[in-house]
């Protein structure tokens, strides 16, 4: 980290961090975000406003599944991964947000036209098409991942409550045990369902958007310099020690495997018609209104790590920031927004902490909901599943918290986004098989370009996932301390396991899909697909929902309408 810091040493930190820069530095990157954002909104108006397109107000009905499944990527997880790989090796693991965040949108996007094309979420898809060990393989993977995502809000939602009550981290897991069941609990009543809980889904965004504002505000006073931040966002880079397993751990907690079973579902919650123009408007409503929750969700994760990298690597910081930056984790980041909120930074820091953990908790029990439902055509009733997940991902954060603390906690949120990086594979496997197959049939057969370069992308991870699985564990057995038999023993166990995850991949790339993913749209009759398109089926205006894929299942979901 030596060299790093010696590249921070001209940042133009404020003298109060301890130091201070001759160095005048123009907030270059505060044009480039701006110019970003104007251009994607130059987008959006412009495929909206297009005369052969339906506009505002058809757009703001499909609005809703790509918000909820964004959480996920500006929760504990993703931040805790921000603040190490900032920490760590200061701008140079961007790259991995930027590539992370585009291959979420192609496969998020994708999760969603499959939704749209088939009228199955895949789970749903998975339990036709494979054999009942490997269906029952691919349940628990996915429940695990669940599981696994959990783990952060736990923890997350455990440090905030550390710092606004001073409840220490292990009684912060306890109590969270009751929080999410408690939120989910009010849907059921009436006014509450409809007034108190869309109030309540709202303050959660507004104070994670003061989250991200506090940050935005904090790197406009840290300076961190354009070019250092545009250079590790674009020139892929991994050296230093641990720098590929933080980069495995920031994929994993921005491309979660079972937001993709999310998403794939709550588009069901909308009704599209079955016509070539009904499918092609829904795929590309879906499109804008998710790229646009992600994009907004980059700048969040770039300013994170360009906050925590700018403080956390130069020269001149006091010795009281020093410690903490060599300590940092969600419970003591706070510090870093202390220019921009004063003393009440801790404070606000920790209730958005606290609506991050929180939500993205309500969108991991509905994964694990569809989940369950998909695989097993079991529906549990959502508190039930949330006190079995809950306890489930309790355990592991509990015995951690007492024992490690809250550097023992942070170091959980790490290890649980790797293995949702080793988990993804059998989620994303599958979705672009099916995606696959509907583009080939389906009407809007430009989206196959797509999939090839979210298998590119894919296998460029999984590549990297097998180099720092065999390398570490080599390396772990050259240098630990144990008897070489104790090594042959267990090299002999984890090999085997090693072999299988591989052949496990290569069966479902190269497996034949027998199973069609794709319902056929109605082309041959204009005035049937003109009656779809108005929400109608038959000629004397009645509706048939048999015709649309549409999960009547799914419509209590609280999203906007």
């Amino acid at each position: 980290m030596g060299s790093l810091q010696q590249q921070a040493t001209d940042l133009a930190l404020p003298k109060s961090w301890g130091g201070g820069s001759n160095r005048i530095a123009a907030p270059e990157y505060v044009y480039i975000f701006a110019l970003l954002v104007f251009y994607s909104f130059g987008l959006i108006l412009i495929d909206l406003f297009d005369a052969q397109k339906p506009g505002w107000r058809k757009f703001w009905s499909f609005v809703g599944p790509g918000l909820l499944v964004s959480l996920a990527y500006i929760d504990p997880g993703s931040l805790e991964t921000d603040l190490q790989a900032a920490a760590n090796h200061g701008y140079e693991l961007l790259w991995v947000v930027f590539i992370g965040l585009v291959f979420a949108l192609i496969i998020q996007s994708l999760a969603a036209n499959l939704g749209v094309s088939t009228g199955k979420h895949l789970s749903e898809l998975c339990k036709a098409e494979y054999p009942i060990l490997i269906k029952y393989c691919l349940w628990l993977l996915a429940e695990f991942a669940v599981i696994s995502a959990d783990v952060p809000e736990v923890i997350g939602t455990a440090f905030a409550l550390n710092i606004l009550f001073h409840v220490p981290v292990w009684a912060g897991v306890l109590c969270t045990g009751l929080s999410t069941l408690l939120l989910l609990s009010l849907q059921r009543y009436g006014v509450i369902k409809l007034y108190f809980v869309r109030k309540l889904e709202m303050l959660m965004a507004v104070m994670i958007s003061v989250m991200a504002a506090c940050f935005f505000g904090e790197m406009s006073y840290v300076k961190p310099p354009a070019t250092g931040v545009l250079k590790g966002m674009l020139v892929p880079k991994l050296s230093g020690q641990g720098a590929t397993g933080d980069a495995i751990a920031l994929l994993g907690a921005l491309v979660m495997p079972h937001n993709l079973f999310l998403h794939s579902a709550l588009v069901l919650s909308r009704k599209v018609p079955n016509s070539v123009r009904g499918i092609n408007a829904a795929c590309r409503y879906f499109l804008i209104e998710t790229g646009f929750a992600l994009f907004v969700a980059l700048l969040i994760n770039v300013a994170v790590v360009s906050v925590a990298g700018t403080v956390c690597l130069a020269n001149n910081l006091s010795s009281d920031d020093s410690d903490r930056c060599s300590n940092l984790t969600l419970n003591s980041a706070s510090f870093m927004l202390q220019h921009v909120l004063g003393k009440s930074s801790s404070t606000l820091y920790a209730i958005a902490l606290l609506a991050s953990g929180q939500s993205s908790s309500i969108a991991d029990t509905y994964a694990g909901q569809f989940i369950m439902q998909g695989f097993l055509d079991l529906k549990m009733k959502k508190w039930v599943r949330n006190l079995v997940t809950r306890s489930i991902a309790i355990a592991p954060s509990l015995i951690v918290s007492i024992i490690g603390g809250s550097q023992g906690a942070a170091r959980l949120i790490i290890i649980s986004s790797m293995i949702l990086s080793y988990v993804l594979p059998f989620t994303f496997i599958p979705l672009l098989k099916f995606s696959n197959s509907s583009a080939k049939m389906g009407p809007h057969k430009n989206s196959i370009y797509i999939i090839v370069i979210s298998w590119i992308l894919g296998l460029g991870m999984f590549g990297i996932n097998v180099y720092y699985l065999i390398t570490t564990f080599v390396g772990w057995l050259i240098h630990d301390d144990l008897p070489k038999v104790g090594n042959v023993f267990i090299g002999i166990i984890v090999f085997p396991l090693m072999a299988i995850y591989i052949l496990s991949m290569i069966y479902l790339t190269f497996r034949k899909d027998t199973v069609v993913t794709y319902i056929e749209p109605e082309m041959n009759d204009p005035a049937a697909q003109a009656r779809m398109e108005s929400g109608l089926s038959n000629p004397d205006g009645s509706f048939r929902a048999d015709d649309v894929p549409y999960g009547q299942d799914l419509a209590d979901i609280p999203l906007p309408e």
